[in-house]
């Protein structure tokens, strides 16, 4: 496998709206696709929407599915059939294992008289078992994001067991996230595949220039790049050892 650094600007990202949604898609979602097959990786899915006060996702279906919620500003209210809810905001970390089925909903938090919008990232990546129980896992981790240093906030990695804030259900995969102040860096992990997503501000890209908010950067057998902040900035990486089963 070759070294491989590939720069997606954010205009390139499919680009999906409805009455009440405005979604910026990294991978195809919207259509008869199979995910598998435009993955980078295990991330199959990787969507920063926009969600209009009063909106959201009505109860739907996922099966043998690792999903992962990060907002960046706003709240998602979360409900599902096995009878977990929650209030998702910024800083807390939220992640379901879909397993042999689960229902849910996710809708903004804000109603039409707040006018306040959600902003958020979902991602998804296969399970490495099939067919497992659903779970729900949240907690909070905007101290640990304080610290101008790359957090993992979900794993299934057992190098990162013990630090990471929840886990996956797939052991080749880390979501990390890094706050950074301006002229702060982090090293990106050296892995088979990466993702490296800048959901606000700027950065400086080792070797490879600046990058704004919603452009992302595909790595394959290659990492140690640095990240410095430009600008107050806020980093979504994912390592991960394996890809997706076409």
């Amino acid at each position: 496998m070759a070294a491989q650094v590939q720069v997606i600007p954010a205009a390139n990202r499919r680009y999906w709206r409805t009455e009440w949604l405005d979604s910026r898609q990294s991978f195809p979602v919207t259509g008869n696709f199979v995910l598998e097959d435009y993955a980078h990786g295990l991330l199959l899915v990787h969507n920063e929407d926009i969600v209009d006060p009063g909106e959201g996702f009505d109860t739907h279906q996922h099966r043998d599915t690792e999903i992962l919620t990060w907002v960046l500003e706003g709240t998602v209210v979360h409900q599902d059939s096995a009878g977990n809810s929650g209030l998702i905001r910024p800083g807390l970390a939220q992640g379901m294992s879909a397993g042999t089925g689960i229902l849910h909903s996710e809708r903004n938090g804000a109603g039409w008289t707040e006018r306040e919008r959600l902003h958020v990232v979902q991602m998804w990546i296969p399970p490495d078992t099939l067919g497992a129980p659903p779970s729900y896992q949240e907690l909070d981790v905007d101290g640990a994001l304080r610290r101008n240093s790359l957090v993992p906030v979900a794993s299934g990695m057992p190098r990162y067991r013990g630090d990471a804030a929840i886990g996956i259900g797939n052991r080749h995969a880390t979501f990390h996230v890094a706050r950074l102040d301006p002229g702060h860096s982090i090293t990106v992990p050296d892995a088979p595949y990466g993702h490296v997503f800048i959901a606000r501000g700027g950065v400086d890209y080792e070797n490879h220039g600046a990058l704004g908010q919603g452009d992302a950067v595909r790595l394959t057998a290659t990492g140690g790049h640095r990240v410095t902040a430009t600008t107050p900035a806020e980093v979504l990486i994912w390592e991960m050892d394996a890809a997706a089963s076409r």
